[in-house]
């Protein structure tokens, strides 16, 4: 329901002793907190413990992070403006007159990083919770003075991303800001049709509940702020986990927990959706998305929401999680959403999240071509799976991707299949031994992934088993949401020649990570890199498709070039490999009868224009704040949104919504008991569709060169078409 409202050495101890005794005489960089304040907010301070992982995370960093990097002056500017920027991304808390205040800091947090003080950035935190405080006690009397002296017909808008903005030169300049933001917040609940006494309920627990979290605020969180904005520095992968942090991580890890099956982070005040683990109950519900933001968790069907903004990641997920069975309800902030005031509600059942239970699955496309039949075999891989201790246990029958995969595509060739298309769109990665096994499937022996560290080392992995368990013409179906080990499997199989590679670029995810313990919580570090066997890193670029179909996915929010500090694309020395078929001469034909095709499907055209409408809603850089400007936007929308579902049920026969209320109940009941529909969607049918013109344009596709047939010349081979 879319509810529009506004490895180290230990250290010597006389260090450590040292670096204590400049963490306390460094107290005098700003003036304490003023009398009123400490009334409301107690300070936060640094423990020895922390100090202790603070020089142990700065050692770690310097010299054992894939990318050397020295911390110094240049650097302390960079973790500066990072923290900042943890902190107050929109700029909505601190004035320009504290920023100068923190200025003289600005060059000096190198050596403070390096001897574990840490008094700086605890007073920089200590008051930006000050001013939180101040912020949302202004906004509570603003709201209790009456939301009826607020007037909405004047030419007055509120700018969505403040993120390059100056900060406000004073107190008056920010609570312009911030009127601004409540008068946005209340218009846009008065357009969905609340009343002004439930508008001051709503907006007094949303701001009292913000206020009650940052009077909560402990030592480890402006410690793990601190050692994050230090940390991503050096890539967007590399972060410190708290003690508690670092028990939420380690249940995510293990192969079974019970909750919605998603990937959580914290963006801001924000707990946003990063990935959901395939198979999981928010993956089968289907409403919850990447890049979504909650906002409020509820336990049940009839509890109030509990509004989260601004809590701790941790406590968020405490929220989450629970029985099977059980429900919890989440209001969201839409990744497509026009502004930060329009939510959606999503009611998922918990369940156990069995990872190693996510198995591929296959299906069967059958189409036809000048009246011959084509028989198109589909295998859907959602994760890389592997039950190790089933492994380990030396059970014959353990579960994994490579054994699974083998049985289904045995099955389909028992079944007539003439080509394959593996679906591997929305896979996050995993095992990545079972993604070099993978590629092992279609190719005799060869390398399947290099591997370098930060000693510039390279390793390779090789499929030494010279079986091929199918031979014949190959799809592979990426999205943006493909990573990781997804784009080892499909980079291996485009540089062999082995199939094609069809959809939109990856993720780019070309990184390796190892959580290595510390005194006071982990670090989780990035200590290699992948990179294809024709040379090039699958970092930052990902994968590039040889057939492009666009997507939903907003690339400028998902994806490796759109995380800050990602590492960049390189390449290295490629591996001899073999080239299995030369696509060059049949890719633009290929390509036409694609593009001809989609310029034919009137799911393809809604799809583009679904795709327009969230692009229009993503440019956005300013709301109105006059009502009837606004009313306007939010009919034209909905009817755009209106347009759209009922165009689609045409196509599944089924009757049109009588209007925009009729669309939002359907959608609310969705939520709650989704009907879990898993019929071939079009793109997977398209897939198809490719591989039937490959088959038609030459036959040579139709049995593709065997292994066992490869010169030597063509083994050594490391060409790209």
């Amino acid at each position: 329901m879319m509810i529009r409202k506004p490895n180290f050495s230990r250290l010597q101890s006389a260090g450590v002793a040292l670096a204590l005794g400049l963490m306390v005489t460094s107290t005098a960089g700003l003036a304490a907190l003023d009398k009123e304040a400490e009334k409301a907010f107690e300070p936060v301070s640094p423990t020895i413990d922390q100090a202790r992982a603070n020089i142990l995370i700065s050692r770690q960093l310097q010299f054992t992070h894939f990318m050397d990097q020295r911390i110094d002056s240049e650097l302390s500017k960079r973790v500066f403006d990072a923290y900042l920027d943890q902190l107050d991304s929109q700029r909505m808390y601190f004035l320009q007159s504290d920023i100068d205040r923190f200025s003289p800091w600005r060059t000096k947090l190198d050596s403070a990083l390096k001897t574990g003080q840490l008094d700086p950035a605890f007073q920089i935190y200590n008051l930006y919770q000050k001013r939180v405080i101040e912020r949302l006690d202004h906004a509570l009397e603003l709201v209790n003075d009456g939301i009826d002296e607020f007037e909405f017909d004047s030419e007055d808008r509120l700018q969505l991303d403040r993120a390059e903005e100056p900060w406000a030169s004073d107190k008056e300049a920010l609570d312009a800001i911030w009127r601004r933001r409540i008068k946005n917040a209340i218009l846009a609940q008065r357009l969905n049709g609340k009343d002004d006494e439930e508008i001051v309920t709503s907006l007094t627990r949303r701001y009292e509940s913000q206020r009650t979290r940052a009077l909560q605020a402990r030592s480890e969180d402006a410690f793990q702020s601190y050692m994050n904005a230090f940390a991503g520095l050096w890539d967007p992968h590399t972060s410190y986990f708290s003690p508690r942090t670092s028990e939420n991580f380690n249940i995510n890890m293990s192969l079974s927990l019970e909750g919605i099956g998603a990937v959580l982070q914290s963006d801001n005040e924000y707990t946003k959706v990063v990935r959901l683990v395939p198979g999981g109950p928010a993956s089968k519900q289907g409403q919850l998305k990447p890049a979504d933001r909650i906002v409020g968790v509820a336990q049940g069907k009839d509890e109030e929401f509990t509004n989260v903004v601004g809590w701790r990641l941790d406590e968020v997920v405490d929220l989450i999680r629970g029985p099977r069975e059980s429900v919890v309800r989440l209001e969201v902030i839409p990744a497509s959403a026009s502004d930060e005031t329009v939510t959606r509600t999503i009611a998922i059942t918990r369940d156990e999240v069995k990872l190693e239970e996510q198995s591929a699955q296959s299906d069967m496309i059958e189409l036809e071509r000048n009246g011959k039949p084509y028989k198109v075999g589909v295998i859907d891989i959602p994760t890389f799976y592997a039950d190790f201790q089933a492994m380990q246990a030396g059970d014959p029958n353990y579960k994994s991707t490579t054994r699974d995969v083998r049985k289904l595509i045995d099955n389909l060739k028992g079944n007539g299949m003439e080509g394959l298309v593996i679906d591997l769109r929305n896979n996050g990665g995993g095992a990545l031994q079972e993604a070099s096994d993978l590629v092992g499937l279609f190719i005799d022996e060869g390398p399947t992934v290099q591997i370098r560290n930060a000693d510039n080392d390279v390793s390779v992995l090789t499929d030494e088993d010279p079986s091929v368990a199918y031979s014949g013409p190959l799809v592979v179906l990426v999205n943006r949401m493909s990573a990781s080990a997804s784009e080892i499997f499909a980079g291996a199989i485009q540089d062999y020649g082995r199939g094609l590679v069809v959809g939109s670029q990856t993720f780019g995810k070309g990184t390796v990570q190892a959580v290595r313990p510390l005194n006071h919580g982990q670090l989780k570090i990035t200590q290699s890199k992948f990179y294809r066997v024709s040379g090039g890193s699958t970092q930052h670029k990902g994968v590039i498709p040889d057939i492009t179909i666009p997507t939903r996915i907003n690339k400028e929010e998902i994806g490796e070039d759109a995380l800050d500090g990602a590492l960049p694309w390189d390449q290295i020395e490629a591996v001899p490999h073999a080239r299995y078929f030369d696509f060059s001469g049949v890719i633009d034909e290929l390509r036409r009868r694609h593009e001809d095709r989609f310029a034919e499907s009137p799911e393809f055209q809604l799809l583009e224009e679904e795709i327009e409408l969230l692009n229009t809603q993503r440019d956005r850089e300013w709301v109105s704040l006059n009502y009837g400007e606004r009313e306007t936007y939010q009919e034209q929308l909905e009817s755009r949104q209106l347009h759209i579902a009922n165009a689609r049920r045409q196509l599944e026969g089924k009757e049109p919504f009588e209007d925009w209320k009729a669309l939002e109940s359907h959608q609310e009941a969705e939520a709650a008991d989704p009907d879990g529909d898993d019929k071939l969607d079009f793109i997977v049918r398209e897939g198809g569709h490719i591989m039937a013109d490959m088959l038609e344009l030459d036959s040579r596709m139709a049995s593709m060169i065997h292994p066992e047939r490869i010169t030597a010349q063509a083994r050594n081979t490391s060409e790209k078409f």
